[in-house]
């Protein structure tokens, strides 16, 4: 047996009457639902907590004392403490398991919000260096969507729900679509409470899910058997039991490797598809953080939008981004993840592209074009999330969907950067058509370098 490239795996060296014999224990329809729900609650308050601060942004600027341009480069440097934090999860969750993965995660994201409501305002450095610090930890919570991605691939595998196995795409994006749902929830909320109670209730509001999530998960949802395999083989190994740990691996059609998961991701038939996702990731995330993140910043200072009604057309904007995701999800099952995504980063480039131009100025022009660029623009994660477990044996699934999701933050900083220094220099519209529009279209070119699932053969 053989991975994408040609390069033997330990399965290949035992018999084949030996290799994949034994079956994983089954998840239930009951469990594989349970499992939906509450990693779609989870996505979506970890979500919920880092949407408000972009959605927050320009109230928090005006409370500290801000410049819109500072406030894009406080956004930024959060962005590089994020990247620091969401490198290390990857490995974690490959050595804690995936139901911990999500537990850590979602008890990151209850911290951050809770210590982000008592930052003191207007003391200058202290609280500008506070606020990067512990926003920072949001690293956590975004970490969350690639725990879910890890654990609902390995689910669908041994699920007894048929539909859910031959449709994984489809029913996963259901649970991606917690993106969309956390950023509508926070315009929501912002829109009933910033006024009366202000935007440090707001956090607060957000740490109660949270918590009650972390609990709800610790009891009711089950680890995945691959993991509970790789774990024990992991301590075979340890107790001098190499050959045995062999042997079972290959029983289960598993792939054993003594490599780190990190070492893994980067060898041979594994490498080109982390490297372009990683890329596409990068740059995609030029217009993640503009179009998705700093949404209301972007309608109040390149469209002229009041703060209030930006909140309003939001809420509509990510509503219909959801279906986004259900859309993608669906369309990945029947012409392939990898097509879906390219098709609906370069749509979604256009779309931004027009709404930024001169002759969209109405609400409704500037709701249907910004509905159109998030629908396109979210959407293809419901693809990539799952591809990217798809793309990696499970032993080091787990690294290989979290380090590519943690590019992300390296291109919400570049991003950032590029951005505010374009905007300072002419103006928020500028800035956005040409780095977020621009970069949303140059990453589905990108993925058209990616290797198809198809072509990657491995097994768990």
């Amino acid at each position: 047996m053989r991975d994408g490239e040609g390069t033997p795996s330990a399965v290949g060296h035992l018999p084949e009457e030996v290799a994949g014999t034994r079956r994983f224990p089954s998840f239930t329809a009951r469990e594989t639902n349970l499992a939906m729900v509450l990693a779609l609650l989870a996505w979506t308050v970890a979500v919920f907590d880092y949407g408000l601060f972009g959605t927050l942004l320009p109230a928090m600027t005006e409370d500290f004392g801000w410049t819109p341009e500072q406030s894009y480069l406080i956004n930024t440097l959060i962005a590089v403490g994020t990247a620091v934090v969401a490198f290390g999860v990857g490995p974690v969750i490959d050595r804690l398991g995936r139901r911990r993965g999500m537990m850590l995660t979602i008890g990151g994201t209850a911290v951050a919000s809770v210590l982000t409501a008592l930052i003191p305002a207007r003391l200058g450095l202290v609280s500008n260096a506070a606020m990067v610090a512990i926003r920072s930890l949001g690293g956590l919570g975004f970490s969350e969507q690639s725990v879910n991605a890890t654990y609902l691939n390995e689910v669908f595998s041994v699920t007894e729900d048929r539909r859910k196995r031959e449709r994984r795409g489809f029913y996963y994006a259901w649970v991606q679509g917690g993106w969309p749902l956390g950023f509508l929830l926070a315009s929501a909320l912002a829109l009933v409470l910033l006024e009366p109670l202000g935007w440090r209730a707001l956090y607060l509001v957000a740490t109660v899910p949270a918590l009650v999530l972390v609990v709800v998960i610790g009891r009711k949802l089950r680890e995945t058997p691959q993991f509970e395999l790789q774990h024990r083989l992991q301590q075979m190994r340890r107790a001098g039991q190499a050959a045995e740990a062999s042997t079972l691996a290959a029983e289960h059609g598993l792939e054993v490797s003594e490599e780190s998961p990190l070492a893994r991701i980067f060898g041979p038939g594994l490498r080109r598809n982390t490297v372009v996702l990683s890329l596409a990731w990068i740059v995609n995330f030029f217009g993640i953080n503009i179009f998705s993140v700093l949404g209301s910043s972007i309608l109040a200072n390149a469209k002229g939008v009041e703060l209030s009604a930006a909140f309003w057309m939001l809420v509509i904007i990510n509503l219909g981004a959801y279906f986004g995701y259900v859309f993608h999800g669906w369309l990945g099952d029947r012409i392939g993840r990898k097509r879906t995504i390219v098709i609906g980063w370069m749509v979604s480039g256009v779309a931004f592209a027009a709404m930024l131009s001169p002759l969209v100025s109405t609400p409704a022009l500037i709701v249907v074009t910004y509905a159109v660029g998030l629908f396109f623009l979210v959407g293809p994660y419901a693809a990539i999330l799952f591809y990217m477990g798809e793309c990696y044996p499970a032993d080091c699934r787990g690294t290989g969907t979290v380090i590519i999701g943690a590019m992300s933050q390296p291109g919400t900083i570049i991003g950032g950067f590029l951005f505010t220094a374009l905007a300072a220099a002419s103006s928020t519209g500028t800035a956005a058509l040409w780095v977020g529009a621009l970069g949303t279209f140059l990453s589905g070119v990108l993925m058209l370098w990616a290797k198809p699932v198809a072509e990657i053969r491995h097994q768990g």
